[in-house]
Formats: C-alpha cells, structure tokens, sequence
C-alpha cells in the first residue's frame, strides 16, 4: 500500500493512495479462509471445499468487503501515524474507474484537519460572580403570587357584572349555519374571563354581564382550527349565565402552605427563598458563563477548517430565519443566504467549541449514563404517553445521543473552568441580575 501527499496547504489535506492488486487478492484469500470451516457445497463435506471454488463461488462479492476493509484501514492507519484529526468526513473515491480484477486500486482521500489548540492558562480568567440573597419582600412577592394562583371565586352580590378575570358559571350551545355541532355544548361550565380558554373573541363578549342574563356569543373559529369542518367558520353559541364569581386569593396561612408539601406557612417561606435563591444562581450561572466564554474568546486564535464555518453559518442562518417567520414550519422555503454577521456568529462558535472540547478532552470530562438518562428524561416528558417511543427512538439514533449529550458536556467543561478561574464574589440587587440576564439576550 503507498499513500502520496497530494494536498497540504493550511488544514486542507489530500492523499493519494494505492491498494495493490496483490494486496487486495491477499484480503480476499484471508476472508476465505476465514470462512471455509463454515461454507458447505454439493460434492463437498462441510469445510473441505477448495480454495478455487471458493474464490468462483464468493470471490467477487468478497471483493467489494475487502477494498472497503482495505482503503479504511489505510486511512485509519494515516490517521494514527500522522496525528490528523478529520472536522468532517472525509472524501474518499476511486480514481480508477475501469478497474477490474487484477488492477491495483487506486484512491484519493481529502479532509479539512482539525487545527492545534493552543495551551491556555485558565487561571489567567478573571470572573465576577454576581450574588443575590433571597430577601424578606422577595418572598412575600413570591408566596402573594402562589396565593393567586391557589386562589377561590366567590359569588359577586346580586346584580353584579362581570369583570375581566371573574369566573362565569355559564350554559352554551355552539351552532355553526344553525346546526348544533360535537363539543359545542355544556352545562355549568366555570370560565375564567381573560384565560383565553375559549375561541378568540369570545371571553371579552361576556364581561359586563350579570347573572340571569341569557346572550348569543358570535365567535369566528380560527382558520387554522383543529377541527377541519369548523375551520374559519361563524359560530353562534347560545349562553346563559347562572353565576358571576370574584376572585379571592387564597390566605398565606399553614393551610395554605400545606397544599405545596410544606409542614407550615414558615416551613413554606423557606422553601421559597431557597427556590429563588436557587433561580438567581442559575441566572448568576448564565451570565458569568457568558462571561467567561468572551474571556476564552480573546485569549485563542487558531486557523478554523473552512468546511465547519460553512456549515455553521448555515445552521445559525437557517434557526434565525425560522425564528422570523415562525409561520413556516417545514423546510419547503427559499434557499437562505449567510450574511457577514451569520459567518461571525459561526467563526466564534467554532473556535469556543473546538477549545471547550479540547479542554473537556484533557480535563478527561465525561458525561455519564446517569446523566444521559435524565436528559432523554427531560425531553421525554414534551411527548406524554409517548415517553418509552422516545427513549427507543434515541438508543438508536446517534445523532439524537449527540445532541443530547453536547449540552451536557460543554456545562461540564465550563464548571471546570470556572473552578481553574480567579472568580470574586458581588452581591447584587435582584434587579441588577435581570439587567444582567437581559443584557445577554440582547447580545
């Protein structure tokens, strides 16, 4: 086997590589004979069919296998000897397209290889972690809006409208061109006006309105509703309502408490103020690792193989076009141009995704089983009643795997920089993380 430099100019790579004849007849004979204890033939007990029947009989076929066998074990050879790591995968094909038995073979490979990452001294990475405590009015705010939403409806005294956010006892029948249809009926059903529960249009046509009052409620269904025969159609529901019901938040007592699994309404303040303490850490989390992230970003420059900035760009062109026309579900649209600001985009994910995979490799980071399985967990839980389909489906998808993992594996390799990093405290208002957090988003 011979492999010749063809192509070497910045991290693009190219080989060319011949399989001699002889080489690709001594796979062959070595399949054969690994397979002639278990080959039976008519005339011949089981084992003893000569190697020249053989190689008639399964010759060809074997062949195939071997080149195959033969031009990927040249090209993991190179790869072990040179110490070049391919960005994609790599293009491989036979130049010699008259090749019959008894010809040499003849290959060219080309990649874009993956460049040298740069030592860096983590140590040198200043951090400023913004602290924020959990203060008295902070949970009093959170345990009045748990209140709320743990709150009752109360008759309203005789003769009161409706307002936006009551509670409407009503009965409904729904016609569409003065048919009665399937679900558009029912007795004694409580409407929290303002919910958005119902039809678009239909809610705001029942505040004002008093108890006793019988009204007709006319509401076109969406065009994109589910249900195809009422798509885009006029509906005249028939409404009578029996009551109209205030709402009371419900009392910050232990009562209260205990329907959130705490012993006591103390005993639910604590619970609570480690909640939030918990929420701001992992906003205080996002913005140091945003931070540290522009530190790393200064602190490397490497040549980047052009092939995965291409098809970076892309992604990131492709998600923000989707994310403006969020009408458009499928992929059935015109070809999305890149921009200047898509290919820098992508120059810095690349580079901090080269280096964090660098770092996480010598760090020996790894992502468990454990924490595998939670993440399949996670997302799991979007298809209800579907959750074992899933967890199958991602045991035999590898690239689902991957995308659950990268995830998982760049948090890890962050924490173990912020470990390595010079990292000071600040303790902050509550609104100066969200200024902080929305800074980002800005970004």
């Amino acid at each position: 086997m011979q492999v010749t430099e063809t192509l070497n100019e910045g991290l693009k790579r190219g080989y060319a590589i011949t399989v001699t004849a002889a080489e690709l007849d001594a796979k062959v004979n070595e399949k054969l004979v690994e397979a002639q204890p278990g080959i039976e033939m008519k005339g011949f007990r089981k084992g003893k069919v000569p190697m020249a029947l053989l190689k008639k009989q399964y010759g060809e076929r074997l062949t195939g296998e071997a080149m195959q066998e033969t031009i990927d074990g040249a090209m993991n050879q190179h790869f072990e000897e040179s110490g070049d790591r391919p960005a994609m995968q790599p293009d491989v094909k036979m130049t010699n397209d008259d090749w019959k038995p008894g010809d040499d073979i003849e290959v060219d490979m080309s990649y874009e290889a993956l460049p040298e990452i740069p030592e860096v001294d983590l140590k040198s990475v200043s951090l400023e972690k913004l602290v924020v405590k959990a203060g008295e009015a902070d949970v009093d705010e959170a345990l009045a809006n748990l209140a709320e939403t743990a709150q009752n409806f109360e008759a309203r005294e005789e003769g009161a409208a409706s307002e936006d956010g009551d509670q409407v006892v009503i009965d409904f029948l729904g016609k569409v061109d003065g048919e009665a249809f399937d679900g558009g009926a029912a007795d004694d059903f409580p409407l929290v006006l303002g919910s958005n529960s119902f039809i678009p249009g239909f809610e705001p046509q029942l505040v004002g309105i008093k108890a006793g009052v019988e009204l007709d409620v006319t509401v076109s269904f969406p065009e994109d509703y589910q249900a195809e025969n009422l798509a885009g159609k006029e509906a005249v529901f028939t409404c009578t309502v029996k009551e109209v019901k205030a709402p009371v938040a419900a009392e910050l007592d232990d009562e209260l408490a205990k329907k959130f699994g705490a012993e006591d309404l103390a005993g639910l303040k604590v619970q609570i103020g480690e909640r939030l303490e918990a929420e701001y850490a992992g906003a205080s989390r996002a913005v140091m690792k945003r931070a540290v992230l522009d530190a790393l970003d200064k602190l490397v420059s490497f040549d980047l193989p052009p092939s995965l900035l291409e098809s970076e760009a892309g992604q990131i062109a492709h998600q923000l076009w989707h994310e403006d026309n969020p009408e458009v579900e499928g992929h059935d649209h015109p070809e999305i141009e890149t921009t200047d600001e898509h290919k820098a985009l992508a120059e810095r994910r690349v580079r901090l995704g080269l280096l964090l995979a660098e770092l996480g490799q010598k760090a020996e980071v790894e992502v468990t089983d454990a924490e595998m399985t939670q993440a399949i967990m996670g997302q799991a839980r979007q298809y209800p009643g579907q959750e074992r389909e899933f967890f199958e489906f991602v045991q035999k998808n590898a690239q689902m795997q991957q995308q659950l993992r990268a995830p998982i594996f760049e948090d890890k390799v962050i924490d173990y920089v912020f470990e390595l990093a010079d990292v000071s405290e600040k303790e902050v208002s509550k609104d100066d993380l969200q200024k902080a957090v929305e800074a980002l988003e800005e970004e």
